[in-house]
């Protein structure tokens, strides 16, 4: 059976890694720093990527790569690689086609953390970025672009304001301006939705969300579609069309093709940077596939019963999810996230801070957290926690009210975190 004819259950059960007689059953841990070689020719052919093989984790291990292989087959590319963590991941995607002087537009509505890896860490290396409204009419958002203009940066649903992107617009308009879209498709998991299949390019993850699933390892990914034709706007990206003289004048798209993106990644990023995902972490990243189309059909149905629950309770102010009828992004997830958005939501309770604060305070089987998309249910102020180094403005210019708790439901009964909800708001009355 081809594996492009597989369904995504079954892809996440066995793609990447398939054992052969007397080999074990469960993707091995090869939990080694290098490996070894007969002669030092075979050492050097690896060194030149005259070869394929392994020399040394820091750039590549076989735990990780039979990992990354089954996350590109759940996602439709044609390679993928493991990082550190999901910033690893989305510095790495962005790093490796735009350099000094090079420029980004970014959709605001995106995790803090992402933000400030745009707005800060990369114009210290001078790397500019504008940031524009993802719901903007396509005019507006066409002033952005420049002439050194090498990406489009987005979230499928943004962290934390839950919004979804129209792929297949900001798509059309990346393309038109010869550039690639790229979106980290964290929260929903190709499970929820392939952005390859609606026109972007590469898809970088935080596998320490829903992928993992139990909030055991950070970890993060870049999926290349091999779709987008870099000899065909080779003077914009150049690191990939012409000679790397690190590597002896070697041209990354004549000698791997639509490999090119993912090599050229491993082969200086992860070689000078060395964010590798240990193969331990790697390990137990693998163990969270196999479950992941299970658990994101349970998580997105009882987030629904939740959001339902609070949008018709009177001491909460508003409700952001995009699978509610009447959201303002349900549209959006009707086309692209039919099976489901994610098992995240936005909302604001009555009073102000001080009544959010008690109300979270008043939380038993809901927990504060840090983390977001795991198996337990977790919330917290962004405004507060992971967003506190933005200013007012920013915050306002991220999408991101003052007032807005993060929701994520876990795989308890829908029923339990409800009545925990309830108890709480009724306690911080």
């Amino acid at each position: 059976m081809s594996k492009k004819t597989l369904g995504i259950g079954t892809r996440c059960v066995h793609a990447g890694y398939a054992p052969g007689k007397g080999e074990p059953r469960q993707m091995p841990i090869i939990q080694s720093t290098t490996f070894k070689y007969e002669t030092s020719e075979q050492m050097g052919r690896l060194f030149d990527l005259e070869d394929a093989g392994y020399f040394y984790t820091r750039l590549q291990n076989p735990t990780n790569d039979r990992v990354a292989a089954r996350i590109a087959a759940l996602e439709g590319g044609v390679a993928a690689m493991l990082t550190s963590s999901g910033q690893a991941a989305n510095f790495f995607a962005c790093f490796n086609i735009c350099e000094a002087g090079g420029h980004i537009v970014s959709t605001a509505s995106i995790y803090g953390g992402t933000f400030n890896l745009l707005a800060v860490s990369l114009r210290k290396l001078g790397i500019e970025v504008s940031f524009v409204d993802q719901d903007a009419p396509e005019a507006e958002i066409e002033k952005a672009f420049r002439p050194e203009t090498r990406l489009v940066f987005s979230e499928t649903v943004s962290n934390p304001g839950v919004k979804v992107l129209d792929v297949e617009k900001w798509a059309e308009i990346a393309h038109r301006h010869g550039v690639p879209l790229i979106v980290d498709n964290t929260f929903p998991t190709p499970i929820l939705c392939r952005p390859f299949e609606w026109g972007a390019d590469i898809v970088t993850h935080s596998t320490t969300k829903y992928m993992d699933g139990h909030g055991t390892g950070v970890g993060g990914c870049i999926v290349d579609s091999g779709n987008f034709d870099w000899n065909a706007h080779a003077d914009k990206f150049p690191g990939l069309c012409t000679p790397d003289p690190s590597y002896h004048g070697l041209t990354y798209t004549k000698k791997f093709g639509k490999l090119a993106y993912i090599t050229k990644a491993t082969a200086q990023l992860m070689r000078d940077f060395g964010s590798i995902q240990s193969p331990q972490n790697a390990f137990y990243l693998n163990l969270g596939l196999q479950t992941l189309h299970l658990r994101m059909r349970r998580v997105s149905e009882s987030a629904l019963q939740v959001a339902t629950f609070l949008k018709d309770h009177p001491s909460v102010q508003w409700v952001h999810y995009a699978d509610l009828e009447g959201d303002a992004y349900h549209a959006l997830q009707q086309k692209y996230l039919p099976d489901g958005s994610c098992g995240v939501m936005a909302l604001a309770v009555k009073g102000g801070r001080a009544f959010a604060e008690k109300f979270m305070d008043s939380l038993g089987l809901v927990t504060i957290e840090t983390h977001v998309a795991d198996c337990y249910t977790c919330l917290l102020h962004p405004a507060s926690h992971t967003h506190r180094q933005l200013s007012d403005a920013q915050l306002a210019e991220a999408g991101i009210d003052p007032d807005l708790i993060r929701l994520s439901i876990g795989l308890e009964d829908p029923e339990d975190i409800i009545a925990d909800l309830a108890q709480a708001l009724e306690k911080a009355q």
